[in-house]
C-alpha cells in the first residue's frame, strides 16, 4: 500500500464507535465503509461517524479501495471474517482473540502469509504510551534484569453492571479469555513467549444473575471456570503468577509487577492505554529499627494518548515501511495458545507444555505521533 489507506469496518457493535472515532482522526487512514449483519445498523454508525458507505461484510470485502479490515465481530467469527478478508486480498486486523482454536487460527495466518498480506490483532494496549514508556524504561536497565512478574484482576464481575452478561461465562471467554489476552499481551511483548503454564481454576456458582438493565433478576449458566490462577514460565528463564477472578469482594484491576535483580517497576494497567509507572529501588542494608517505606520513584510517561485504533495505524504504517508491526497475528495467536494451554491445565491438573512461539515483540518509536501524516 502507498499512500492513505482504505479501510473497512466489519462489525457495527458497541466496540466500533471507538475505533470509528480514532480511526477517522488519523491521516494515515480513511475510513470508506462499514458492514454488519444487520445493515442498518452498519448505516447508523457509518452516517454518525461520516463514512460514505456501509452495508454488509461481504459489500466491505468486495470494496477495490479498501486495502485493511477491521474485524469487530463476535469472536466466534473472527477466524471466518478475517480469513475472507484474507482471501479477497485484504490486510485484517481483529479484535482479541484471534480465533477460539489452534487450528483454525493457524489456518488463518498461514492463508495470509500465502496470499501476501498481513493479520494484527488486538489488544493494541501494548502500543499505548503507558506501556512503551515503562517499556523503554526496563530495556534500559532500571530495575536490572527482569526475574519474575506479578499480574492481578479481581473483580465481582461483569453480571454486576453488563445488561447480557451471559456470553461473558460461556465457552470461549471468562476471565481468562476475556481479559487474559491484555495481560498476556503485556508480558509476551516485555519478556518473550512462554514455554509453560501450570494453571488451577473454580466455577463457585454454576448460575449468575443479572443486575443490570432491562433483564435484571434473570439468571444465566457459568460454562467456565471463573477464576483461574496461572503460573508462567517463560522462555528466558523468568517465571510469573497471574489472577484473573469474576469473583472477588475486593475489586483490583490492572496490577503488573516486574521485579528484577536491581528493582521492582509496577506497569499502567493492561486494558489501558496510559497509567503510572513507578519503580523501587532494593532496601540495601536492613538494621534494627530501619524503616521498611521503599521510595517511589515515578517515570514521566511519554507519549500521545489515543486508545483503540493505534494497532491498525502502526500496520499502516508498517506496510508502507516494509517493518513488523507491532500487535501481529503471531503474537496474538501465541497468546491465545499459552490461554488454550492454561485451560488445558485447570482441566487436567497437570502442567502444560506451550507449543508455540514468537519473535522478539518490536517497540513503539519514542515520538511516535497518530496525528502525523506519514504515508
Amino acid at each position: 500500500m502507498s499512500g492513505r489507506t482504505g479501510v473497512g469496518v466489519v462489525g457495527a457493535g458497541v466496540i466500533s464507535q471507538t475505533y470509528l472515532e480514532n480511526l477517522g482522526s488519523f491521516p494515515d487512514v480513511e475510513v470508506l465503509a462499514v458492514g454488519d449483519l444487520q445493515p442498518e445498523r452498519a448505516e447508523a454508525q457509518a452516517k454518525a461517524n461520516g463514512v460514505p458507505r456501509w452495508g454488509t461484510a461481504a459489500d466491505v470485502l468486495a470494496d477495490p479501495e479498501i486495502g485493511l479490515v477491521v474485524n469487530l465481530t463476535v469472536p466466534e467469527a473472527h477466524v471466518a471474517v478475517s480469513t475472507a478478508a484474507v482471501v479477497a486480498g485484504k490486510h485484517v486486523w481483529t479484535e482479541k482473540p484471534i480465533g477460539m482454536d489452534r487450528d483454525s487460527a493457524r489456518g488463518l495466518l498461514e492463508a495470509a502469509r500465502a496470499a501476501g498480506v498481513r493479520v494484527g490483532c488486538a489488544p493494541d494496549t501494548i502500543l499505548g504510551p503507558g506501556f512503551q514508556t515503562a517499556k523503554r524504561a526496563i530495556a534500559a536497565g532500571v530495575i536490572g534484569e527482569p526475574m519474575f512478574v506479578s499480574t492481578a484482576f479481581q473483580t465481582q464481575g461483569p453480571d454486576l453492571w453488563h445488561p447480557s452478561p451471559a456470553f461473558l461465562f460461556a465457552q470461549g471467554a471468562g476471565p481468562l479469555l476475556d481479559i487474559g489476552p491484555y495481560y498476556f499481551s503485556a508480558m509476551v511483548s516485555l519478556l518473550g513467549p512462554v514455554v509453560g503454564v501450570s494453571a488451577r481454576g473454580s466455577r463457585p456458582r454454576t448460575e449468575r444473575v443479572i443486575h443490570a438493565g432491562p433483564r435484571a433478576g434473570e439468571t444465566f449458566p457459568v460454562e467456565v471456570p471463573s477464576t483461574v490462577q496461572v503460573l508462567t514460565s517463560f522462555a528466558g528463564g523468568q517465571h510469573g503468577t497471574h489472577l484473573l477472578s469474576f469473583d472477588s469482594a475486593l475489586e483490583r484491576h490492572g496490577v503488573v509487577e516486574i521485579h528484577g535483580t536491581e528493582g521492582s517497576i509496577i506497569l499502567p494497567d493492561p486494558n489501558m492505554f496510559e497509567g503510572r509507572i513507578a519503580y523501587v529501588r532494593p532496601l540495601g542494608v536492613l538494621r534494627d529499627g530501619m524503616s521498611v517505606e521503599q521510595e517511589w520513584i515515578d517515570i514521566p510517561q511519554e507519549g500521545v494518548v489515543v486508545g483503540r485504533g493505534l494497532g491498525v495505524l502502526d500496520m499502516v504504517r508498517a506496510i508502507a515501511e516494509d517493518r513488523p508491526h507491532v500487535a501481529s497475528g503471531e503474537l496474538g495467536y501465541h497468546v491465545l495458545d499459552i490461554l488454550l494451554s492454561a485451560e488445558e491445565s485447570v482441566a487436567s491438573g497437570t502442567h502444560v507444555e506451550v507449543s508455540s512461539t514468537v519473535a522478539p515483540v518490536p517497540p513503539v518509536e519514542a515520538g511516535f505521533d497518530p496525528f502525523a501524516a506519514t504515508v
